[in-house]
């Protein structure tokens, strides 16, 4: 295996900020949530709109896809009541939760994307602020994006930021764990500050559907965070709002995102680089050709 890894000085991160956490509860349960969102139960190669959400309009009624126990239990005040919503999608109240590393952690992920901009991208949920506004800029006459995200609520919401352009975009109504696309369907998988909020079952299951579904020679991203440097003020500051609020987040101080990767993936290259102080890290496993 190869490792590469660097420190980056930078501004820094906090996140969200409202009650609620619990035990990282298995298992899934259903809330309601619009029938236009739903997808089929077959795989689909990467350039369907069969299981698309239509920057235009929403199409098809398929299978259900539930919400996780753990995102309704411990997430709901972040990402599927709608006030949550309409709070949380605001640039400067992103920037200041990442303690004013947004713009940095987000284009030291899209420069890894750079050379696939002619190529099929995936991004694995949805995000606050103008994260995927910024890739679709970066996107090539011939290149495609898909989002994926498991509550429908998000994936409205991101259709409200994104231009008409079904010919180079789909939002997908899926989860993470259940990749409903081909295997090598991607070029560039990207996964912005998901794992952090997921149970360590789900986000072993999360990295390995990512993997999957690259490319030989392709990229997978991993933008999330990381156990800081003794020294950094911020390590004391982020226990108790990550203990309360992001129950699962600890993990990634105690493990390395490579500590989940499948067997059969830990002799690939692998480059890290970490940010302010140690709070934030960037990981690229890129597969062999």
């Amino acid at each position: 295996m190869e490792i590469k890894v660097d420190k980056c000085n930078g501004k820094l991160t906090l996140r969200k900020f409202f009650v609620m956490s619990s035990e990282s509860a298995q298992g899934t349960a259903a809330l309601p949530r619009p029938l236009s969102l739903d997808r089929s139960d077959s795989p689909v190669p990467a350039t369907s709109i069969e299981d698309t959400v239509s920057l235009e309009e929403s199409r098809g009624t398929q299978a259900h896809v539930p919400l996780p126990v753990y995102l309704q239990q411990t997430y709901w005040w972040a990402y599927l009541h709608p006030a949550s919503v309409r709070i949380f999608e605001r640039q400067w109240l992103v920037n200041l939760i990442l303690w004013g590393n947004f713009a940095e952690l987000r284009d030291a992920a899209l420069k890894e994307l750079e050379p696939f901009s002619n190529g099929n991208i995936l991004q694995v949920a949805c995000v606050y602020g103008d994260f995927t506004e910024r890739l679709t800029q970066r996107l090539g006459p011939n290149g495609r994006l898909d989002v994926v995200d498991v509550a429908p609520v998000q994936l409205e919401n991101l259709k409200t930021k994104l231009d008409n352009d079904t010919l180079h975009i789909g939002l997908h109504h899926q989860d993470s764990t259940n990749l409903r696309f081909a295997d090598a369907s991607y070029d560039c998988v990207v996964v912005f500050f998901l794992l952090h909020e997921q149970p360590e079952n789900i986000r072993i299951r999360t990295i390995a559907q990512a993997l999957r579904v690259v490319k030989p020679g392709g990229k997978v991203v991993f933008v999330d965070y990381h156990r800081p440097d003794w020294l950094n003020p911020f390590r004391y500051v982020m226990i108790p709002i990550l203990t309360s609020l992001e129950p699962f987040a600890m993990d990634l101080w105690r493990k390395d995102i490579m500590e989940w990767l499948p067997d059969g993936a830990r002799d690939l290259k692998i480059d890290k680089q970490t940010f302010f102080g140690g709070l934030y890290q960037k990981v690229v496993i890129t597969t062999q050709s």
